[in-house]
């Protein structure tokens, strides 16, 4: 069984004055970032949170966030992730509602409006990183003397925030034995599995948001095979070019939205010379994508499929199977795991179907959480009679907007809070870069004035992350309807689909 905290001790130390992640152009050494480590360690520990503790942490792609992470995985504690992204009104709702015993984030992060006070409200320590080459973590904020926070999580690696399949956001619970069997898939890929711990050559390029399960993969694969890392705050095509003709990686990661913008730069084909494949996922990718980006740069794109409930991917395209399949497997996220398992199952009768019939996928795993049952996805898919899975279309409505997932529900409760607003519906358009973006069809109550585009994306600040704030707003005296006064969202799709362009 593989030990995620013993193999990244053991890669710490096999070298400490060798580089290991590079941020805004610096390097930290492997020693230097077990020193942060162990610095963020000792203050959690004289705080009195052992092993299995629930912690919260407000993750930016920054080194000290980096460094955060890597100690609550290595000490065995439980992660629990908050998403900074979120207005100042919703992270106290989840301070107030999650009643840790302590949450770690960046200074200014915990400095802004209600934070502190929904933490001393509760009890909740508070630990600030400090800037990326300067200073050490402190506690801010000491644990009252009311506090009964110190809660376990036996078992429990990561509570990662997700927006969900069914509805409004909710926290799915990883167990460390569920995330390691899925991790050890991608060492046994690289030969890492049963090898003693080394540092490897090569060099790893990410800007996957550490609050999503691919960042927590990929910095994770970084350390636990001892290759270096660059990480990138946020994804901008000149930064991420940079770091690429600098250190002439073999591979790299991006998602489908970062593909797009990509070929929309033009970047030349030299640039990317030293790339051997590119892999893709947190959104699906089309297939004229693939094609287009090999075809100009000649270079494989390995989509995969995974998600926070799977503890990681559990289909991929492999470069070997990309070379010789591609045109027959066109469209495919690739071929499934060995340890997983898939059905297609008619969504009305439950009936599982033969393969090459679309369906809903179920999976069964030792990488699930339930091991033993079969999980139903919220994705529509087909399976071949060689293990290559598509997945055709979501049988909710979650909208992947560039590799974030927007719950319209949630978007729809936020609208209809505001006064002149009767009723909401919320879908998914198209778009060139993003994939998908949200629209807005709005019916005003009875007398109300019509709020302006700038009005409403306003007040939806207060409630919701940029990413799941419409990007059109279209008053309709009422929406296509069935016969059931259900609203027609493929009619409604088409209504609002067109130029989405917008600045949110």
């Amino acid at each position: 069984m593989l030990d995620l905290p013993a193999l990244i001790s053991a890669v710490l130390k096999i070298d400490p004055t060798a580089p290991a992640m590079e941020f805004e152009g610096r390097w930290e050494s492997w020693g230097g970032l077990a020193t942060r480590m162990g610095e963020i360690d000792r203050l959690i520990g004289s705080l009195g949170l052992d092993a299995e503790t629930r912690v919260g942490i407000m993750l930016r792609n920054r080194l000290p966030h980096l460094a955060a992470l890597y100690t609550l995985i290595a000490t065995e504690r439980c992660m629990v992730t908050l998403n900074p992204m979120y207005p100042e009104a919703v992270l106290v709702q989840e301070i107030s509602r999650l009643e840790l015993p302590l949450i770690i984030g960046g200074a200014a992060d915990l400095a802004r409006d209600g934070i502190v006070e929904a933490a001393r409200e509760v009890g909740t320590a508070l630990v600030a990183l400090p800037e990326p080459w300067r200073g050490e973590a402190e506690i801010i904020l000491a644990p009252n003397d009311r506090t009964r926070l110190a809660r376990a999580a036996p078992g429990v690696m990561i509570e990662m925030l997700t927006s969900g399949t069914t509805g409004l956001p909710k926290r799915v619970s990883l167990t460390r034995q569920a995330f390691e069997h899925s991790f050890a898939t991608t060492l046994k890929a690289e030969g890492a599995l049963d090898a003693p711990p080394t540092l490897r050559p090569g060099i790893q390029i990410s800007a996957a948001p550490l609050t999503h399960i691919g960042g927590v993969w990929g910095s994770l694969t970084a350390i636990c095979l001892g290759r270096k890392l660059v990480l990138i705050e946020k994804f901008e095509v000149a930064v991420w070019l940079d770091a690429i003709v600098r250190h002439q990686p073999r591979s790299a990661a991006l998602t489908a939205a970062a593909l797009r913008m990509v070929l929309d730069a033009n970047v030349s084909r030299e640039a990317l010379s030293s790339l051997a494949a590119i892999t893709a996922g947190a959104a699906p990718t089309d297939p004229a994508i693939v094609d287009a980006f090999r075809e100009r740069y000649g270079i494989p794109v390995l989509t995969n499929y995974g998600a926070t409930e799977f503890a990681g991917p559990v289909a991929r395209w492999s470069l070997a199977d990309f070379e010789v399949l591609w045109a027959e497997k066109r469209g495919s996220v690739g071929r499934l795991h060995h340890n997983v398992e898939a059905r297609i199952v008619d969504d009305t009768s439950d009936a599982v179907l033969p393969p090459g019939k679309e369906g809903v996928l179920e999976l069964r795993s030792p990488q699930l959480i339930d091991p033993r049952g079969w999980l139903r996805t919220s994705d529509r898919a087909r399976i071949d009679g060689d293990g290559f899975l598509w997945v055709t279309g979501r049988a909710d409505g979650v909208i992947i907007r560039g590799g974030f997932k927007v719950s319209p529900e949630e978007v729809v409760q936020a609208l209809e809070a505001h006064p002149s607003i009767r009723e909401a519906v919320v879908v998914g358009v198209p778009d060139a870069r993003l994939g998908r973006v949200p629209a807005a069809a709005i019916m005003l109550a009875r007398g109300a004035s019509p709020p302006s585009d700038a009005e409403l994306s306003e007040f939806l600040r207060f409630s919701l992350a940029p990413y799941q704030i419409p990007v059109r707003f279209a008053l309709m005296d009422d929406v296509p309807r069935t016969a059931s006064m259900k609203p027609v969202l493929p009619e409604i799709v088409r209504l609002l689909s067109g130029d989405t362009s917008s600045p949110h």
